[in-house]
């Protein structure tokens, strides 16, 4: 499976941070790393733990926590909850679901992600 690194801007109510995402349609939910996470925003437990996997060798991945941050990719500003994944290897992962809210599109060819400006801008109807 494919995926694609890219800076982005995470930001929160206690701070901004730039990191380096993965970006991985293979992924499910939003990930993120639990050092991060309560640097940038008030971590908030779950109801219920989430389990993801089969992970890395067969292991199952527990999330109990979630966060709600902005992102930024360039000058586009973006909003997803991520789930707090201890010990999880890469700073934040950009899965499916919020790719598919922000219809971005992964472009493996040029190692970018493609983004429509039309979604980035509010609309109430």
């Amino acid at each position: 499976m494919a995926v694609i690194q890219k800076n982005i801007l995470l930001e929160g109510t206690k701070g901004k941070e730039e990191t380096t995402a993965l970006f991985d349609s293979g992924t499910s939910y939003s990930c993120i790393n639990p050092k991060i996470a309560s640097r940038l925003e008030q971590v908030l437990r779950l109801p219920k733990p989430l389990d993801f996997g089969p992970a890395k060798n067969g292991e199952t991945l527990h999330a109990s926590e979630v966060v709600r941050l902005d992102f930024y990719i360039g000058e586009y500003r973006f909003s997803d909850e991520f789930m707090v994944i201890p010990d999880l290897l890469e700073p934040i992962i950009i899965g499916a679901a919020t790719l598919q809210k922000w219809r971005m599109k992964l472009d493996f060819e040029a190692d970018d992600v493609i983004i429509d400006p039309r979604v980035t801008k509010l609309r109430l109807m």
